[in-house]
């Protein structure tokens, strides 16, 4: 059964693949539209801020980025001492069209932003864990090519008769397809591990490189980063709070739309 979707993989035409790789392709993407505060066109990108408490944010809408909505966010510290910034505590209350909650079927109607340096390390983690797992398979199919080349030899006969010859030719295709399955599996574990593999290596860049840092912000600086939010298409608006020190939150409201990929003529 191997051989053979081994074998359709080989004589797949590549207008097929493509179509089975198109059909695969989501159908949609978010977009996010500031519709609070000033809202202003900076490199064709609009732009909204907010303030509270002499703490200014500033946002635009930059991706869809896998299981996250990454939104471009600048917060200035306009007060008189020095100012921890912490992008986790990020709010994002999911509305609908009415610019209620959402109901979620008993879930609430808030999420957190993601904690970067958290994020960062379960990254670290699995990364650790893919290659041990590598590791492990590539003992294993050691193991397993050992074990079929004892039997080989074990169970190869002389072909003096027919009945031998019988045995030795079952023998022989029983371990042929052996032989074929180990490679098999093991350019699948080679496979899994390098697609694992590029998707670790791009979250940990998307912690380490781009998102916003927890950080002290003096009198009159900035901090600039990525904030990441969960990504739920059922919310119509979605209404980003950051608290400050008095209790207070700055808040900017975006409106989420969903659009379709057009296909190529």
């Amino acid at each position: 059964m191997n051989r053979i979707v081994y074998f359709s993989f080989r004589v797949l035409s590549v207008p097929v693949l493509a179509g089975l790789l198109s059909g695969c392709a989501p159908t949609q993407y978010i977009q996010l539209q500031p519709v609070s505060g000033p809202v202003s066109s900076v490199g064709g990108r609009l732009v909204t801020k907010a303030d509270a408490d002499s703490v200014e944010v500033v946002a635009s809408y930059e991706r869809e980025d896998m299981e996250y909505i990454a939104l471009d966010v600048e917060i200035k510290n306009r007060t008189s001492a020095p100012l921890l910034i912490d992008p986790a505590t990020f709010q994002v209350e999911l509305l609908d069209r009415n610019r209620k909650p959402l109901n979620l079927q008993g879930d609430v109607s808030f999420a957190q932003a993601a904690d970067p340096e958290y994020e960062a390390g379960r990254t670290e983690f699995r990364i650790r864990k893919e290659e041990r797992r590598l590791k492990t398979a590539k003992i294993l199919n050691t193991v397993l090519l050992v074990a079929v080349v004892a039997s080989d030899i074990t169970t190869s006969t002389s072909r003096s008769t027919n009945r031998d010859y019988s045995s030795w030719a079952s023998n022989r295709i029983s371990h042929d397809v052996a032989y074929n399955l180990i490679q098999a599996k093991r350019v699948i574990d080679r496979g899994v591990f390098a697609d694992r593999m590029q998707r670790y290596q791009f979250e940990g860049y998307r912690w380490q490189e781009l998102a916003m840092k927890r950080a002290q912000v003096k009198p009159g600086e900035s901090v600039r980063g990525f904030v990441y939010l969960p990504k739920v298409k059922k919310a119509a608006f979605l209404n980003v709070r950051y608290p400050t020190a008095s209790g207070t939150s700055i808040q900017l409201l975006f409106e989420q739309t969903l659009s379709k990929f057009k296909p190529r003529q």
